[in-house]
C-alpha cells in the first residue's frame, strides 16, 4: 500500500458538538528521551503531526506534563489553530529531569496551567481538557470544579478525565459533563474494563492509552502474529484494528515519533477483521 493512499478510514465519535474520526494521533512521543525536552529535531517532529493530519486524523492528543510543555508547543506550532483538527491536552502531572509523574491536581494549579496550554497551543479555548491523574493530596471534586469552571469561563470546550475508577467517573459526572476517558486499555491490558463499560453505557469517549504496547502484544504475539498474516498486516495493525471494532466509544491514540509510523498506524483503519478474529483476541486475556 502506497503512502499516497494511506487515508483515515475509522468510523466517527463526537466529542462535545464536534465529529472526529474514532483513530486519532497521540503526541507524547515528539518529546525528548524519557519524555523529558525536546527532540533532537523538532523540525521532524512537526511533520509527524502534519502527516497524521495529512493522513486524516482529526484528533490529536497531548498533555502539559510531555516534555513538560514540549509536546503542546510542537503541536500548536505544527498546526496552530485549527478548525478541522480537535486538539486535546491534560493537566495534573509534574515532572522533574529525573522522569517522575507526580500527581498535583490542585485548582490554583490547574487554572495556571490552562493559560500555558492555551498559549502554546496558539488557542483561545481548549477543545477537550482532560484532569490527567487523580491527586490523593487533593480532593478529587475540588480538582475536578476547576475543570468545570474553565469550561464555564469558555477556556476550555469540553472537560474529560484520565486513569480513573467508575467511582471517580460518576462523582464527576455530578459537576460536569464528562466528554471522555483515557485509561490504560489494549489487547492484554483490560484493567479498566469497567470504565470502559459505564462509557459504552453512557456515550462516553473511551481514550485507551498504550494501545499498542510492546509488553502487551507480545503477551498474545502468536495469535496476532497468525491474524497478521491472513491480513498482510503488523501486529499493531491488528491491535489497533481490534480496539476499533471492539466498542464505539473507543478511540485509540497511537503515537510515534516516525512518519512511516503513522501511516502505518493509520492504515490499520482500513483493515477489516473476521468476526472470529475479534472474538478470538477479545477472549484473548478474557
Amino acid at each position: 500500500m502506497s503512502s499516497d493512499s494511506i487515508t483515515n478510514e475509522s468510523d466517527t465519535f463526537e466529542i462535545g458538538d464536534t465529529t472526529v474520526h474514532r483513530l486519532g494521533f497521540g503526541a507524547m512521543r515528539l518529546c525528548g528521551d524519557n519524555i523529558i525536552g525536546p527532540p533532537e529535531d523538532e523540525e521532524a517532529a512537526q511533520q509527524v503531526v502534519q502527516r497524521a493530519v495529512d493522513c486524516g486524523v482529526d484528533f490529536v492528543d497531548t498533555a502539559d506534563s510531555y516534555g513538560p510543555g514540549v509536546s503542546e508547543r510542537l503541536v500548536g506550532e505544527a498546526l496552530g489553530d485549527r478548525d478541522d483538527v480537535l486538539v486535546a491536552t491534560k493537566a495534573g502531572l509534574l515532572r522533574n529531569r529525573e522522569g517522575d509523574w507526580i500527581a498535583h491536581g490542585d485548582p490554583d494549579y490547574i487554572r495556571n496551567q490552562v493559560l500555558t496550554s492555551l498559549d502554546r497551543l496558539r488557542t483561545d479555548a481548549i477543545d477537550l481538557y482532560q484532569f490527567h491523574r487523580p491527586d490523593d493530596d487533593t480532593l478529587f471534586a475540588d480538582s475536578v470544579a476547576a475543570f468545570a469552571e474553565l469550561k464555564d469561563e469558555g477556556l476550555v470546550r469540553e472537560v474529560g478525565l484520565s486513569n480513573v475508577s467508575p467511582e471517580q467517573l460518576d462523582e464527576a459526572r455530578e459537576q460536569v459533563e464528562v466528554a471522555t476517558v483515557q485509561n490504560r486499555y489494549n489487547v492484554n491490558d483490560r484493567s479498566s474494563a469497567d470504565v470502559l463499560e459505564v462509557c459504552v453505557e453512557n456515550d462516553i469517549g473511551f481514550i485507551p492509552w498504550a494501545p499498542i504496547d510492546g509488553d502487551d502484544l507480545e503477551a498474545h504475539g502468536d495469535l496476532l502474529d497468525e491474524i497478521a498474516a491472513e491480513h498482510d498486516a503488523t501486529q499493531r495493525q491488528v491491535a489497533l484494528a481490534w480496539l476499533l471494532k471492539r466498542a464505539d466509544v473507543l478511540l485509540p491514540i497511537p503515537g510515534t515519533s516516525d512518519p512511516d509510523h503513522v501511516e502505518s498506524n493509520v492504515a490499520a483503519s482500513q483493515l477489516s477483521l473476521a468476526d472470529d478474529e475479534i472474538q478470538r483476541l477479545t477472549e484473548a486475556a478474557g
